[in-house]
């Protein structure tokens, strides 16, 4: 399908920095063959300080709405006109849509994506579960409802900014036990989940975590993806983890929310996710 759109499709993208490596437009195109929806979906890379007129010119266009990845989340939400809860709560947002009177709706669905690609996917309870949450930024914020929602024992936050992890403490605090630690002092913890929310895998980077923190049976999960394993599949490999997952179920999920707010329909995402694990031929 034309990246440009057409009379009788539907324009859709998706904003990041980077953006090369996204496979957003390969799931999207996807699911509007599965269901029959005649869309248009390409990948837009936008300029650091570029989010707000990258998002004009594409409407200008008449584009129906964007997926919002690193680092704009916090742009997507402040920018539009109608959020949801979530959204107004993490103050971030990956999913937009313009209505007929132009006005910019705002969602969240990585927290949806996150919590059933691990509960449903991969088949693990997430009640009573003693959470590590690395990272403080868009992609944290969008996931700690729907993590707090599902009952955990409790989540511990660690940021580089001392900051930041507080700030999110406070927001999400009075959904449950939430507590803030620099990674210098995680150390003699244990966790039974660990998730990293950071873009250190985008670099080819690691956060500083010390050995020793994986509970017995405890599972990790890399929010980024990759052709090959993510800095910190391999560490959770190395550390013994019984499960080390990337983020691709993920985003395969949050996209099938928001196609089905765009759309109306529920793409089939179990057939995507198998598709896209499969070695090119």
């Amino acid at each position: 399908m034309s990246a440009l759109g057409t009379k009788t499709h539907d324009l859709y993208a998706v904003m990041g920095n980077p953006i090369s490596h996204s496979k957003s437009p390969q799931i999207h195109r996807a699911f509007a063959e599965q269901t029959e929806q005649a869309i248009d979906y390409c990948a837009i890379c936008v300029a650091a300080g570029g989010f707000e007129d990258a998002l004009r010119q594409f409407r200008a266009r008449g584009g129906k709405g964007i997926n919002v990845t690193l680092p704009f989340k916090q742009d997507a939400s402040r920018l539009a006109g109608e959020v949801s809860e979530g959204v107004r709560r993490a103050g971030a947002a990956n999913t937009l849509w313009f209505d007929s009177k132009d006005t910019i709706h705002a969602e969240n669905t990585d927290g949806i994506g996150l919590v059933q690609d691990i509960v449903v996917n991969h088949q693990r309870s997430l009640r009573g579960q003693h959470i590590l949450l690395l990272g403080a930024g868009g992609a944290a914020r969008g996931v700690m409802a729907p993590l707090l929602a599902e009952e955990p024992a409790g989540i511990c936050l660690v940021n580089r900014t001392d900051a930041k992890g507080e700030e999110l403490a406070r927001l999400f605090g009075d959904l449950g036990e939430i507590r803030h630690l620099g990674y210098e002092r995680l150390a003699g913890n244990r966790f039974d989940l660990i998730i990293n929310a950071t873009s250190a895998s985008l670099q080819g980077g690691l956060p500083p975590l010390p050995a020793g923190l994986l509970a017995p049976g405890a599972c990790c999960y890399d929010m980024m993806y990759g052709a090959e394993a993510t800095p910190f599949v391999r560490w959770a490999r190395n550390q013994g983890a019984a499960q080390a997952l990337d983020g691709l179920g993920m985003l395969v999920e949050q996209a099938g929310a928001s196609f089905y707010l765009w759309r109306g329909v529920r793409p089939d995402t179990h057939a995507v996710i198998t598709k896209l694990r499969k070695p090119a031929a």
